[in-house]
């Protein structure tokens, strides 16, 4: 009887043996994302409306758009999209499957992302080491896993800070074969002015480690790189343009306070950021952990952008393991277990891409997706079409919803766009820290519909005001329209 069991019994663990740790990390990811947050939680940013319209309008007219055409208070002024690449993928995944579509794309990229954290970490430290830094990688990332281009991007900045690392440690210029990496993250996210940031750190980690006599011949290469490096920023629609308009967005002062996204961390309740800090803090004071210059100055680096934004805490959380993972396994004699090996045979992973495949077309099936009522007030939308107005002042929130339904916006989440100026001006009026702001705006765009979330100030006014009608509520806006004189 014992006999006809163990065959079979060390033929399944033989299969499941074959897995590495990465696998099982991007299947866990990708199961918990999908299943656990899916589209309440990946399309909770009205922004993926107006980012899939873009790129439908790229598709439908085979071009990128270089001025406003959803807005009119900015018609016709100069905007270039720097995530054009994401925006078709977007579109196209939508086009597909619907909601479903985009909801799939934004897990398997942020399921990409942490199978390639754990690959990298494991060719350098046990698994189950490896896989413990993944997972408090993915609980401080949380907050930031949207459908939205930045996560598209986040495997391609990953492959890009280790191959950066990598030849750092090697001693020498990186490959001209990870050109190609920046190129693609240039077309999908404007977030790859950073990994030209990265380039400089690395290059100074490099002069830092070669000997003194090698060091000018290393410079030269490094700089050599980096001009390709910034040659291949340019490989975009917009050619040079990409680089300025990725600029813009860092050059809009105080508007960045008021951009949840783009505000500073927040220490007045305990979290998970700085659980990660203290218990970081902790680490390398207890164990003595010793950093070059170069890599602590690459450390602060990356605390400095996650404490000045809360967006960065991923870059925090993804960035840091790679640019302490050599210095703390050679002090601390870390080595790599057998079941963190790269490879997978292809029966296997054909076998998991077939499970995976199928389990995703029966959720999709089974589970209807839809971006959360709040982003997406159609009820109100439907009310104020019964009146044509010609010009709607919308709340933030509402600006992707209306491209989405193709009404010319008054401001939506393309900050740059919009300008510091234009947006802290909106955000005083529909604060009431103005009220002759939020009269004159109103005056000025000559506004004959205005719908806002039920928690704006500025509601308030316009029910109380002469010339102004709220003719529909609901728990997600609100709709006030000009009464005749």
């Amino acid at each position: 009887m014992n006999t006809s069991v163990m065959p079979a019994t060390v033929g399944k663990s033989s299969i499941l043996g074959q897995v590495p740790a990465w696998l099982w990390v991007g299947m866990g990811v990708y199961t918990l994302v999908l299943v656990l947050l899916g589209a309440p939680v990946l399309l909770r940013d009205s922004d993926t409306y107006w980012q899939i319209a873009v790129g439908q309008w790229i598709l439908d007219h085979h071009a990128v758009p270089r001025v406003d055409i959803y807005s009119f208070t900015k018609a016709g002024e100069p905007w270039m999209s720097s995530s054009w690449l994401a925006q078709v993928l977007y579109a196209t995944s939508y086009n597909l499957a619907g909601w479903t579509g985009p909801v799939v794309l934004g897990a398997s990229a942020i399921a990409a992302t942490f199978a390639l954290l754990t690959h990298m970490l494991g060719r350098r430290i046990p698994a189950v080491w490896a896989v413990g830094v993944a997972i408090a990688a993915l609980m401080l990332s949380y907050g930031h896993f949207l459908a939205r281009p930045h996560a598209l991007a986040l495997p391609v900045m990953l492959a890009w800070a280790y191959g950066l690392m990598s030849a750092s440690e090697r001693g020498q210029a990186p490959s001209p074969w990870l050109l190609p990496l920046i190129a693609l993250w240039a077309n999908l996210h404007g977030g790859f002015m950073f990994g030209l940031v990265l380039t400089g750190a690395f290059a100074l980690d490099a002069l830092w480690n070669v000997d003194r006599v090698l060091r000018r011949a290393l410079a030269l290469r490094w700089t050599a790189f980096g001009v390709a490096a910034l040659v291949a920023c340019c490989v975009t629609p917009y050619g040079w343009g990409s680089i300025l308009a990725a600029r813009k967005i860092l050059d809009l002062g105080e508007l960045l306070h008021l951009i949840y996204e783009w505000m500073p961390a927040d220490f007045s309740k305990f979290g998970p950021f700085e659980l990660a800090i203290l218990a970081l803090v902790g680490g390398a004071l207890y164990g003595g952990v010793k950093l070059t210059p170069p890599r602590i100055a690459l450390v602060l680096g990356l605390l400095h952008m996650a404490l000045a934004h809360i967006r960065n805490f991923e870059i925090f959380a993804l960035l840091l393991p790679i640019v302490v993972l050599s210095p703390v396994a050679s002090q601390f004699a870390l080595r790599p277990a057998w079941t963190a090996r790269g490879s997978v045979p292809a029966p296997v992973m054909a076998a998991v891409m077939l499970l995976l495949g199928g389990w995703t077309w029966l959720l999709a099936a089974n589970a209807a997706m839809a971006v959360p009522e709040h982003q997406a007030p159609a009820a109100a939308v439907e009310a104020m079409r019964a009146y044509q107005p010609k010009r709607v002042l919308n709340d933030l929130p509402f600006g992707g919803y209306l491209i989405w339904r193709q009404i010319p916006v008054f401001v939506d989440g393309r900050a740059e766009l919009y300008g510091e100026a234009f947006d802290v001006a909106f955000y005083r009026a529909m604060q009431l820290k103005d009220v002759n702001e939020l009269l004159g705006m109103l005056k000025k765009w000559d506004i004959d519909a205005v719908l806002l979330t039920p928690h704006t100030p500025a509601v308030g006014l316009l029910d109380r005001i002469d010339g102004w009608r709220r003719v529909y509520a609901d728990q997600n806006a609100v709709l006030h329209v000009r009464t005749p004189n």
